[in-house]
């Protein structure tokens, strides 16, 4: 046997080896299910994501489910890299830190947390990938048609309020945020002698100005520069607390993270920039041709897309 016919018969007996090894003599959760535009979906990738959905939903996963949202992520990232949309690292980094943040861990304890759970992070950042990518290509791609009108949006709200009267009035709203730090690991009486200390602030602050001059001279106590939002911007229960309090005070104390946070409301004054049912209508009136766009464009690349059962 020549050289080169038994260089030619080793390559063959590895290729069949590293066949046999996908397609038999893997373990079964490493197994391909499905392939995505030459891309496999493992079963330990399903078996991972059913996991995740279950932690999320509350509801049992159903594979099949599972793995049409699977292949709807590939279609979607390939799509995306189409037209230059791909996350970094520190895109997906910052996501998962925001998600964190709103669950009240920092990104280890989540981490940690999926894991006891038998999760690997990699699952949901590849969820948050899909995510991302998704929605910046759709409203990027197709941003003149999900545009909202003013036209539209008043129309809306007529036909919601049914006799055509104005919508509640708006305010703009403008404030200094500020905050009697309790450092953490501090005994619960350190943030009840800061509640009291702001008790008594609220007494004494008649300005803005007085404010500053107050805060600016403590220790372990900041003012932050003002900042503006109109009624929309903000929360029914922060807009019933700003709208009761008088110009130039200090909101209730409230506690949080970094101790003892308060608003010094320094301005009050009527808009009609936008009213919180304005912009109510107007994000449900986006969310749905959002939801339109993304379904229809994602059965168009899912047609057009290699899926090939195991």
């Amino acid at each position: 046997m020549t050289t080169t016919r038994f260089h030619r018969l080793s390559l063959l007996v590895l290729a069949c080896a590293a066949a046999l090894a996908v397609g038999y003599g893997a373990p079964a959760h490493a197994q391909v299910a499905v392939m995505v535009n030459g891309e496999p979906i493992t079963n330990f990738d399903i078996e991972q994501r059913g996991k995740l959905n279950t932690l999320t939903t509350h509801k049992p996963a159903v594979r099949q489910q599972i793995i049409d949202e699977l292949i709807d992520e590939k279609v979607k990232i390939k799509e995306a890299k189409k037209f230059g949309v791909d996350p970094t690292t520190s895109d997906i980094d910052a996501s998962f830190a925001q998600m964190s943040g709103r669950m009240r861990l920092t990104p280890d304890q989540l981490t940690k947390s999926l894991e006891s759970q038998g999760i690997r992070t990699d699952t949901l950042r590849a969820r948050i990938r899909a995510e991302m990518v998704w929605g910046s290509l759709v409203r990027g791609r197709f941003k003149e048609s999900l545009q909202v009108g003013e036209k539209e949006v008043a129309a809306a709200v007529v036909e919601v309020k049914g006799d055509g009267t104005q919508d509640a009035q708006s305010f703009e709203y403008k404030m200094q945020p500020v905050v009697l730090v309790v450092p953490r690991g501090s005994p619960p009486s350190a943030t009840e002698l800061r509640l009291k200390d702001a008790e008594t602030l609220r007494a004494r602050v008649n300005t803005c100005d007085e404010a500053n001059s107050f805060f600016k001279a403590m220790q372990n106590a900041a003012i932050r520069e003002p900042v503006s939002k109109t009624s929309a911007d903000l929360p029914a229960v922060l807009r019933d607390v700003l709208d009761k309090t008088p110009i130039g005070h200090l909101t209730p104390p409230e506690i949080t993270k970094q101790g003892v946070e308060m608003v010094a409301l320094c301005e009050r004054k009527p808009t009609t920039i936008d009213t919180p049912k304005k912009k109510e209508i107007r994000d449900k009136m986006f969310a749905e041709k959002y939801d339109a766009k993304s379904k229809a464009y994602l059965a168009e690349v899912r047609k057009a897309a290699m899926i090939e059962y195991r």
